[in-house]
């Protein structure tokens, strides 16, 4: 299990929301994949250079649970941890709280799988101890 806990804030723009005037639902995930590449780059991994290396890190599941609406001008912040579950997969637990009453708006956990030549691989030794 991952001690590394990481916070990024954002503020909801205008063009987020949809005609109940909330962040539309798709909207929500573009959130979660941001703040996990920063949460990746914070312990040093870094997405596009793995790329590179002929390794990706692909997402394999989403589980989202909507709670709360975010609205226009609400800021907020999404938590994010990764754990290595299995051989090839790390789990990226991912929530969304408003600021500043710090009330659950979302709660995520995305899987994801390390890739070579579409093969699954174990990740990366630089992966797993970053992560760690």
């Amino acid at each position: 299990m991952s001690n590394r806990n990481f916070e990024l804030q954002f503020s909801v723009r205008d063009y987020e929301l949809d005609t109940q005037g909330v962040v539309n639902n798709s909207v929500y995930q573009n959130y979660l994949e941001h703040a996990r590449h920063e949460f990746l780059k914070s312990v040093g991994i870094n997405f596009n250079k793995l790329h590179e290396n002929g390794t990706d890190a692909v997402v394999h599941k989403i589980e989202l649970v909507y709670k709360k609406p975010l609205m226009g001008d609400d800021r907020f912040v999404v938590r994010t941890h990764a754990e290595k579950s299995g051989n090839v997969r790390f789990v990226f637990y991912q929530n969304i709280y408003r600021i500043p009453d710090d009330e659950l708006i979302l709660k995520g956990v995305v899987t994801a799988v390390f890739m070579e030549n579409g093969r699954p691989i174990r990740p990366p030794k630089e992966v797993v101890s970053a992560l760690q």
